[in-house]
C-alpha cells in the first residue's frame, strides 16, 4: 500500500499544526495518542495509530519541559511510525521502536533549530515595542509561528514523500536476514511504557502516598480480572445459547477511573473541612514558647 498524496498533505499539515497547538492552544490535540488517532483515520487503521499513540503517550508520560529545554517529538514519531506502519503493513510494536522513537529523538535538533529561528523574529518584536508600533508587533508574533510548524512540517513531508523505499527495505531485513533483532524491536516496543511509569513515579511523591499506588495496582488486578472472566462466560454462553443477546463490555480502567476520582472527591473535600486560618487559644492556654516583643 502506497501513501497517497493527500495523506502525506493531511498528515504534514497536522504535524506542522500540533507544535503549535502545544505551545499556544493547550486543546490536547497535540498529544501523542492524539496524533496517533489522527494518523490511523488518515491512513485507515485506527486501531494500529492508538496502539502506536498510545504506546509513545505512557513512553513520555514523565517528561516534561522546564523552561526552554527541548524533549523528543513524540508526535511526529507516531505520525511517521503510524503511516509506515499501516502502508507497509509492519508490526505496530515493531514501529514504536524502530521508527517513532529514533525519529522523535532526532526531532529534538530541529526544535532546538526553531527556536534559534524564532528568537529573531523575538528581536524585532523587542524593538517594536519601544517605537510603540502595534501592528507591528502583532505581524512577526504571527510570523514567530512559522519556524516552529515548518520545523515539524518539512521533516515530516519528506519522509512520507521520500523515505517509503528506505523504510520498506528495512522492515524487509528486519523481517528477514535479521528477524531476531525485529523481534527484539518489537518487545523494547512493547517494553517502552513502563519507561514512562517508572520516569513519572520517579518525580511523584510515591513514599508519601504509596498506600494509593498499592490501592491503585490492586483494584487494577481484581478488576481487570473480574471483567475478562465476564467476557469470557458471556462468550461461553453465547456459543451455547443461540437466542443469547447479551453483551460484556471489558470497561476495567473506566472503573478504576470512577474509584479514583471518588477517592480524590473525598480527599478534595476533608481538605475544605480543615480550617486554614490561625486557630485562636483560649485565655488558659500555657504561654510557654510564646515570642516576646523584645525577642522579635
Amino acid at each position: 500500500m502506497d501513501i497517497l498524496w493527500w495523506q502525506i498533505l493531511l498528515l504534514s499539515l497536522y504535524a506542522g499544526y500540533q507544535i503549535l497547538d502545544e505551545l499556544q492552544i493547550y486543546s490536547s490535540l497535540s498529544a501523542p495518542v492524539f496524533a496517533g488517532l489522527f494518523a490511523g483515520l488518515v491512513m485507515g487503521d485506527i486501531k494500529a495509530g492508538l496502539i502506536i499513540g498510545g504506546s509513545m503517550q505512557l513512553t513520555v508520560l514523565g517528561v516534561g519541559t522546564f523552561g526552554g529545554a527541548s524533549k523528543i517529538d513524540a508526535n511526529s514519531g507516531t505520525v511517521l511510525a503510524t503511516a509506515f506502519s499501516v502502508a507497509l503493513g509492519m508490526n505496530p510494536e515493531q514501529a514504536i521502536a524502530a521508527i517513532a522513537v529514533p525519529v522523535a529523538s532526532l526531532m529534538i535538533q530541529l526544535d532546538i533549530l526553531a527556536r534559534f529561528a524564532n528568537t529573531y523574529f523575538a528581536h524585532r518584536i523587542d524593538k517594536l515595542v519601544e517605537d510603540m508600533n502595534y501592528k507591528g508587533i502583532e505581524r512577526n508574533f504571527l510570523m514567530g509561528a512559522l519556524p516552529w510548524s515548518l520545523s515539524r512540517m518539512i521533516p515530516v513531508f519528506l519522509a512520507l514523500a521520500f523515505g517509503g523505499g528506505l523504510v520498506e527495505r528495512v522492515v524487509a531485513v528486519l523481517n528477514g536476514d535479521l528477524k531476531w533483532l525485529g523481534d527484539g524491536l518489537s518487545v523494547a516496543g512493547a517494553v517502552l511504557p513502563a519507561v514512562g511509569f517508572a520516569i513519572l513515579l520517579r518525580y511523584l511523591p510515591v513514599k508519601k502516598h504509596f498506600p494509593y499506588l498499592i490501592l491503585g495496582f490492586t483494584l487494577t488486578a481484581l478488576l481487570g480480572t473480574v471483567f475478562t472472566n465476564m467476557q469470557l462466560l458471556g462468550g461461553g454462553v453465547a456459543s451455547v445459547v443461540k437466542d443469547f443477546e447479551g453483551v460484556f463490555n471489558s470497561l476495567p480502567m473506566l472503573a478504576i477511573a470512577l474509584i479514583g476520582f471518588a477517592l480524590a472527591a473525598i480527599s478534595y473535600k476533608n481538605g475544605q473541612m480543615i480550617p486554614s486560618g490561625p486557630v485562636s487559644h483560649s485565655s488558659n492556654d500555657s504561654d510557654e514558647g510564646e515570642i516576646e516583643d523584645d525577642e522579635i
